[in-house]
């Protein structure tokens, strides 16, 4: 069972946390993929990818690395760039997916209609041993440590996270930013227990946060996860709940009558959650203030009739 990371030659933001991670002990040359991707080994659970295209454009690289050499592969953590419209310097984790889109629908970063990758349970850990080595390398408070909603691909089967650089060009070749990632990576994963171990570990703690609402930095979840320590599943913003105002009828309303494919994205984010925590207990938290009431309430009878447990914050202790 291996542990795959992957970095793209075309963005300092990938690559530079990459370098960073080869240039420690114990890499080795590994075999090399289809398209020319190169490969790197380090003990019997880890190997780095190194990859030409952009980072959402090489779909399906668990399953041709299975195919290529015959390790099965548990999870899938990519090196990236962040961009915002904030230009603030931030190191970002979240996982990816785009549950809300139907087919036909344009696929902006990559990714397939109604589709979500199961979440990578090192997030919420990475997320906490992130700031603290940003810390010491006096990274903060000029960097912001936060987690993102789910989005955009590349398409994968097996538990996968990004961790990305940003926000401009400035700071995505910042060498301190790359060594704080790399630094986080030794820590986690070179010098750590497999993913499967790092879950079944924990036995006292089984609760996974669904984060339901709110914007795309997920502030209101990020509350928790910070504070708790809690297992980070996927987080479905606003913008990836499509809901049709009903208008008039908004007091006669179902779960039913209201459009769009909100509910798709609640039960795809679900399903992939469920999978990546097996023997977990799965809680949606909904950003309450980020809803409508006929929105709140719609969501709220979903996830009723979906089985889904709705957890406030105290119930992630």
């Amino acid at each position: 069972m291996v542990t795959l990371v992957v970095a793209t030659t075309c963005d300092p933001a990938s690559i530079n946390p990459a370098k960073a991670l080869l240039a420690m002990p114990g890499w080795q040359p590994g075999p090399t993929l289809d398209g020319g991707i190169r490969s790197f080994k380090n003990g019997g659970s880890l190997r780095l990818l190194e990859q030409e295209k952009f980072i959402i454009e090489e779909d399906d690289l668990d399953l041709r690395w299975e195919a290529a050499t015959g390790e099965t592969v548990v999870e899938m953590i990519f090196l990236s760039r962040h961009a915002a419209v904030s230009n603030r310097p931030a190191l970002t984790i979240h996982p990816i997916g785009v549950p809300h889109l139907k087919d036909g629908d344009v696929l902006p970063q990559g990714g397939k209609p109604g589709w979500a990758a199961p979440p990578c349970p090192r997030m919420g850990p990475w997320l906490l041993l992130l700031k603290k080595i940003a810390e010491s390398h006096k990274l903060l408070p000029e960097f912001e440590i936060t987690l993102e909603a789910t989005h955009h691909g590349p398409v994968t089967t097996k538990p996968t996270m990004f961790i990305e650089i940003g926000s401009t060009e400035e700071y995505w070749g910042r060498q301190d930013a790359a060594h704080v990632v790399a630094q986080s990576g030794k820590d986690l994963v070179l010098e750590k227990v497999l993913l499967l171990e790092l879950w079944n570990s924990t036995t006292g703690k089984k609760k996974v946060l669904l984060g339901i609402g709110g914007g795309h930095y997920v502030p209101r979840h990020m509350d928790i996860i910070m504070k708790d320590g809690t297992w980070v599943g996927h987080l479905i913003s606003g913008y990836s709940l499509p809901m049709e105002d009903p208008g008039q009828s908004k007091e006669k309303t179902t779960t039913d009558s209201i459009g769009g494919t909100w509910k798709q994205a609640i039960k795809v984010a679900f399903d992939a959650t469920k999978a990546a925590f097996p023997g977990g207990e799965i809680l949606a938290h909904l950003d309450h203030k980020s809803f409508k009431g006929w929105q709140k309430n719609a969501i709220t009878d979903f996830l009723g009739q979906q089985g889904i447990k709705v957890g406030k914050p105290a119930d992630f202790h």
